[in-house]
């Protein structure tokens, strides 16, 4: 065994697999695109396969929703052998242009939708919005995300947080153009190693982050908590997702929802707020709150929740399988449970289900909502 691949089977723990198959027995992925985690680490075993597996196109419909890491008797990590593979694939000069686009767009111009950095807060305009200044103390220290700041589909969602701050009177301060990726997807397509871009990228955002005197980070998306709580170990700051804020504003009575919303309401858990980091009864406490709503369960929910497939990367690479996406899948559940609104909590799954609801034609019957948005019509 090479040293190269030593030490890939020693960093991924790959001797530690028993081979039971939990990994690809609850991989979304696995009916729709024929992707096998199983069947991958068993492989990365054989020096000789390193390099044609990481030329598989499966490791790139992996979502990374966690799913398999989150059922390994072993506790080994199978999403992380799919990323290491790809990062064989950059290392060598192997990649996608459409992912290549995204990671130069990243270094270039701080987000990976080739959006230039200096309109990264245009969804500011007209708002009465708090920004925080380096050194200045704030209680709440809020993070956006790159999809939300330069897609109009998903900016209301930082509006309606804007207005929920303010009727609140929440101490609170948005960072403004210095704000720049959280490198979760960076990281999610293979742009990892000591020299790598996401590690540049943590520096960065690290040195930025603590040049506040924040009390706690609050990250719109889940993608920006998970990599924020998880990915940077030497942040000053707690880090919070704003259902913890939302939450702690309607337990405090600081945020009264007003009118009702008599809707038959289901909620989606979104990968990396759930099965990622076990934030579950957050949004359900939120929902819970509202008047006049009833709100019901997906058989899958929870941390047996089916993956939009917006997460890994998803956004940047496409897929051969002609299967159904999980997507579709998800909204046509939804409407089984007569659902009048899909709620979600997470900008991607926005994407990901507003587009398989209308390639269902489920418009007329369903709306897809971010959290936020609901909230933002019940506080006027």
């Amino acid at each position: 065994m090479n040293i190269e691949m030593q030490s890939f089977v020693q960093k991924y723990d790959l001797l530690g697999c028993v081979q039971c198959g939990r990994c690809t027995g609850g991989c979304p992925e696995a009916i729709r695109t024929g992707l096998n985690p199983r069947r991958v680490v068993h492989d990365a075993l054989d020096e000789n396969m390193l390099d044609e597996l990481a030329k598989l196109p499966e490791i790139w419909d992996c979502t990374t929703c966690n799913t398999c890491t989150a059922r390994c008797p072993k506790g080994l990590k199978p999403v992380e052998v799919l990323i290491g593979l790809r990062n064989i694939l950059i290392e060598g000069g192997v990649i996608q242009p459409t992912v290549r686009d995204a990671l130069e767009s990243a270094f270039r111009e701080g987000n990976p939708w080739d959006k230039p950095r200096a309109t990264r807060c245009d969804w500011m305009k007209d708002l009465d919005v708090s920004l925080a200044e380096p050194g200045e103390k704030v209680e709440n220290l809020i993070y956006v995300c790159c999809t939300i700041c330069y897609d109009p589909k998903v900016q209301g969602i930082a509006k309606n947080l804007v207005k929920i701050l303010n009727k609140a009177g929440v101490d609170y301060g948005f960072i403004g153009e210095d704000e720049t990726c959280c490198a979760s997807e960076v990281y999610n397509l293979g742009e990892v190693g000591e020299e790598g871009l996401f590690e540049m990228m943590v520096e960065d955002n690290t040195e930025l982050l603590n040049s506040y005197d924040a009390t706690r980070i609050v990250a719109i998306s889940p993608h920006c908590y998970s990599a924020l709580k998880n990915q940077y170990p030497n942040l000053k700051a707690d880090v919070i997702h704003y259902t913890h804020l939302i939450k702690e504003l309607l337990e405090e009575g600081k945020l009264e929802l007003k009118g009702e919303l008599p809707k038959r309401i289901v909620y989606h858990d979104p990968c990396y707020l759930g099965k990622q980091n076990n934030v579950y009864d957050e949004p359900r406490y939120i929902l819970g709150r509202i008047p006049g709503a009833e709100i019901v369960e997906f058989e899958r929910n929870k941390e047996r929740s089916l993956c939009c497939e917006g997460g890994g990367g998803k956004m940047w690479t496409e897929s051969d399988s002609k299967e159904e996406r999980l997507a579709e899948t998800r909204v046509k559940d939804a409407r089984a449970l007569d659902a009048e609104i899909l709620a979600v909590a997470c900008p991607f799954c926005i994407l990901t289900l507003d587009d398989a609801l209308k390639a269902k034609g489920f418009e007329e019957e369903m709306r897809v909502a971010e959290i936020l948005e609901i909230l933002g019509d019940l506080i006027e």
